[in-house]
This record gives C-alpha cells, structure tokens and sequence, in this order.
C-alpha cells in the first residue's frame, strides 16, 4: 500500500466512525471506581488514563476512597477480634478494544489494513478491599495467544500521620510492573501513547524500563509523599514467569534476576496560580540477570533516568506536557559468552517528549519527537528482514501524532499516525533487506471501550 492509499484509507475511517461516534449516547455505567466513590471519571483522570491531582491522590492513598451512598458490610474491631469493612458492590471492570493498523508498506507476506475484534479485551478487580487497603489488577485477553493473562496489577496499603508537623501519607506496594505504581504520566507504564499498534514494526530496542519487565516480576515497595511535595518509592523485585514453569527455571526468558532488582523513584511536584502544576522527579533500576538460565555468568544492567510533567488549565481546556529521558549502561557479560554480543561494555539512550491540549475532557490533540541511540553491536543488533539492523545500530528516531474523541468519559475514539526519520540504524535499506524506516510509518485508528 503506497503513501497515498494510506492517507485515503486513514482519511475514510476517520470519517466514517467520526459520523458514527457522536451519535453515540453516553453509557450509564462507569468503572467500578466511579462506582465506588460515587464520582465521574473526569474527578480523577483529565481523559483516560491522565490522571488529574485528584486522580493521583486516589491511587497514592490505596484505592479506598468511597462515597456516602456506597452500601458495605461491617464489624467492629478489637484487640483481639478483626473488624470488617466489605464494599457491598462488587469492584469489576471490563475494558475492550477494537483496532485498525496500516502500514506504510506491508511486512512481507502479511495482510496490511490489520483489523483486531478485539486488540485487547480485559478484565479488572479494582477498588476498596478494606479500609487501608485498595487494588488495581487486570486480566488481559490478547487474539495473538488466543488467552487471557495477568496484566498490570497494582496492590497497595496505605496510611498517613505526620513528620515534622506536615503530612506524611505512606504505604506499602505490590506490584508487577516497575513504574505501573507510579503516580504521573511520564513514566513508561502509564506514559504516552496510551493506546498503540502491537502488529506494527518497531525499533528492537529500548531501555529495560521501558517495559521489558512488564508482567514478568513481583516487587514489594515502600512509598511515601511529605508535605504534598517530595515523593519518594522503593521496591525490590524478583522474576516470576507467568506461562513458565514453577519455580523457574530460567529457559526462554532472556532476564533472570538474580537475587533482588531494586527499583528506585523520587520526585518533586509544585503548583502555582490555581492553573500551573509542575512535577521533576527521577528514577532508576539494577538488575542482575542470568540470561535463560538461573546460575552462571551474569549480565548487569542499570537504567537511570529524569522525568518532568507540566499541567496548565486554560478554563476548561488543559495543556499536558510530559518528558522521560533514560540512560541505559550495561555489562553484558554472559550474553557475550552464549555469543550473542561482539563485546560486554554498551549504552543505551531513549528520549520521549509529548504535549496533549485537551479541550474539555471531549477532543485531544497530542505530538511528540522520540529519540533511541546507543553503542552500535553487529551480533546484539543482528541484521534481519524488518526487525533487524545491516550495520549492528540501534538508532531510532521519529514523531507520533494523535487525535482523540470521547462522546462519553469511558468511550474514546483515536486515530494516530507514527513517522520514522530513522530505524534501527539507518534510513534507507535500514535492514540490508532493502526496507527503508518510512516505510514503517503508520496509521493506527482506536476505539476504547471501558464499563
């Protein structure tokens, strides 16, 4: 499919489904935290899933904020009889997506115009367990594997009191993915694009982060927020391999932990004027890994990073800005000696930046440069059709855009389109196959469905 079919394919789906769309009447049911708290979803996300200051309070006390009307089950506590605090409505949610994805130029031998019915269906428990504790656990359906999996989940106690004569609000965190217990939008769980193709190249690589060891471990963390400014968190993980064998053995799964992956995040947030809210913060993790195995030769991986966030309201319109830059250095260790690296020392850079408008929570319009660039390898960064690098680069650059509709709070429509100005080291021929990076643009339409 040439440039030109691509724009009138994009151009065709937009306008039908922009016909469609706004004659869509607003659901009546809302996710089981509008349920529980007896609130609108704009309270706590600006659009789904940007969270607004209140949205952050939510998540960062544990989930467990309920609304008056909300009926629950009670008893009395003592020193030696537990009490009871039951949500009498069950806390589920479902959320389902339907995707279209064109390439620039088809991947050979595969259908291009990809319709996923759905790209992802899943389920949630989420809400109030007891009265310090709340959760966020999805279950997440995927056609590819024909089967459903645990997905982010994000389990908290959480309490406060006072250091110093200002607030402390503290807790512990269980959780499956490093940065999904974050609070803002910039980190990689929870960061921009929220929606996106999974049947679109991409560049092979990125910092582990980056969603290299999204719901593949556990941790167990400490946070805390004093004086409703300085927010610091603390978790250790080790692998878990869901789909591999119990306890792990380590083949197939190229990151083993071995002992402890220590997760760090501190950050600082201001607001100012009643319109501006500005948060910097910074963040990091070591691993230690045996690569498909559990004992041996090490590989060593530390990732560090900055991240910034800036809100600013127009009325009832709203400017988002978010920034994440990561540095990635690692001792590759064992992966040179199974041969699939030329050398241990490499780095690795990633830089994502992107401003949202939102006018009103109803339309959105969103653009943002992204940048990868590292130590070239020729064996870590092999030359394949596609996927692959001619000259061992992992250097990637380009620009997403975004357009969003929601003709309710938990319906969105979206279409984007994603440019590359360089893929996986080069522009043209980028593959040693003759592929070039445009030809890895693509335009990817959304329909996002939560009740």
């Amino acid at each position: 499919m040439n440039r030109q079919s691509v724009w009138k394919y994009f151009i065709t789906i937009a306008a039908v489904l922009g016909v469609v769309l706004p004659m869509t009447k607003p659901a009546a049911a809302l996710p089981s935290y509008a349920r529980q708290t007896g609130l609108p979803c704009s309270r706590c996300h600006i659009t789904f899933p940007e969270l607004t200051e209140f949205g952050r309070e939510f998540k960062l006390n544990g989930y467990v904020l309920s609304g008056q009307k909300t009926g629950k089950v009670t008893a009395p506590s003592s020193k030696k009889e537990s009490g009871l605090w039951i949500n009498q409505n069950l806390p589920l949610s479902a959320m389902f997506q339907i995707s279209d994805t064109v390439v620039q130029q088809a991947q050979p031998g595969t259908q291009n115009g990809n319709i996923e019915f759905p790209q992802q269906m899943s389920l949630f428990l989420a809400g109030q367990i007891t009265t310090h504790i709340g959760s966020f656990m999805q279950a997440t359906y995927t056609p590819a594997n024909d089967h459903f999996s645990m997905d982010n989940t994000d389990i908290r106690y959480a309490n406060f009191g006072s250091l110093g004569g200002k607030q402390l609000v503290y807790g512990l965190d269980l959780n499956n993915n490093p940065t999904v217990e974050d609070l803002w939008n910039d980190t990689p769980a929870w960061g921009w694009p929220f929606v996106s193709p999974d049947s679109a190249p991409g560049p092979m690589a990125s910092p582990l982060l980056l969603g290299g060891l999204a719901q593949d471990v556990g941790g167990l963390g400490a946070y805390a927020l004093w004086n409703h400014h300085w927010y610091g968190d603390a978790t250790a993980y080790r692998s878990m391999h869901i789909g591999g064998p119990q306890p792990p053995v380590g083949t197939g799964f190229g990151i083993n932990i071995a002992g402890v992956a220590p997760y760090w995040r501190g950050a600082y947030q201001t607001s100012w004027s009643g319109v501006n809210y500005l948060e910097v913060g910074t963040l990091g993790m070591h691993v230690n890994s045996y690569p498909n195995t559990i004992g041996g030769v090490e590989d060593h991986i530390t990732d560090t990073g900055a991240d910034a966030q800036y809100d600013r309201h127009f009325g009832v319109n709203e400017l988002t800005a978010h920034l994440l830059y990561l540095h990635e250095k690692s001792q590759l260790d064992a992966t040179l000696a199974n041969a699939g690296a030329s050398f241990s020392s490499h780095k690795l850079d990633s830089l994502n930046a992107n401003a949202i408008y939102h006018l009103g929570n109803r339309y959105s319009f969103g653009a943002g440069p992204f940048w990868t660039w590292g130590t070239a390898d020729p064996l870590l960064y092999a030359q394949s059709p596609v996927s692959g690098s001619a000259n061992g680069s992992p250097n990637s650059d380009g620009y997403l855009l975004q357009a969003g509709y929601w003709p309710a709070q938990n319906v969105e429509f979206s279409v984007a389109y994603q440019g590359f100005l360089k893929f996986n080291g080069g522009t043209t021929n980028y593959d040693g196959a003759g592929r070039n990076a445009s030809q890895n643009n693509t335009v990817y339409v959304n329909l996002w469905l939560m009740f």
